[in-house]
């Protein structure tokens, strides 16, 4: 049987796993190649850098969230509902990532740090996701609002609490569920009075 063709994705895949083995400041391109059983030239074929591979599986880990969000975006209903949904997702897919594996979100938090355009990047799309909701509630008539992505901006500050890594400490807590339902019905109240 050949061997299976050495894709971008593959080495990804094969990262992770040797970022969840070894962490991040052990991890070394040496050990990507020997999961993958290539020599380490044949990963820096595809990744120039030590440092391009860790950007690179930090912004894969980030868009797997934007992905699943971007159908919420995208689908038929009320926007009100939409922005219910998306807020929501957004908070138990960061708190899924916290909680079912902690030592790989912690490796991901340490790659976050190096990786400041990446987290930019996704932050931006997020904010494109909500600011897309919220024209179609304006559109609507649900939603008041002069400008819907200043609005998306303060939405996505005002629920920080809830997606923003440096409080996944909390995300473990009794209470959360209800603090955030709390901040949701008060945002999306918000956007529903005429200025």
């Amino acid at each position: 049987m050949p061997p299976e063709t050495l894709t971008p994705e593959r080495i990804l895949e094969a990262t992770e796993e040797v970022l969840r083995r070894y962490g991040p400041a052990k991890a070394t391109v040496v050990d990507v190649a020997r999961a993958l059983g290539v020599s380490h030239g044949s990963v820096y074929r595809h990744f120039r850098t030590k440092a391009a591979l860790r950007e690179a599986v930090t912004a894969r880990w980030l868009d797997r969230t934007s992905h699943e969000l971007s159908s919420i975006v995208t689908a038929e209903g009320p926007a009100p509902e939409r922005l219910d949904r998306w807020l929501t997702a957004l908070f138990e897919a960061k708190r899924h990532k916290a909680g079912d594996d902690p030592e790989l979100f912690a490796t991901y938090m340490t790659l976050i740090g190096e990786s400041g355009g990446v987290v930019e990047r996704h932050v931006t799309d997020l904010e494109s996701q909500l600011t897309t909701i919220i024209e179609a509630g304006v559109s609507q008539g649900d939603f008041h609002t002069p400008s819907p992505a200043t609005t998306a901006r303060a939405v996505f500050d005002a629920t920080g609490r809830f997606h923003d890594p440096c409080y996944a400490p909390e995300w473990s807590r009794p209470e959360i569920t209800t603090d955030f339902e709390a901040v949701r019905d008060l945002v999306l109240r918000g956007l529903r009075t005429e200025a």
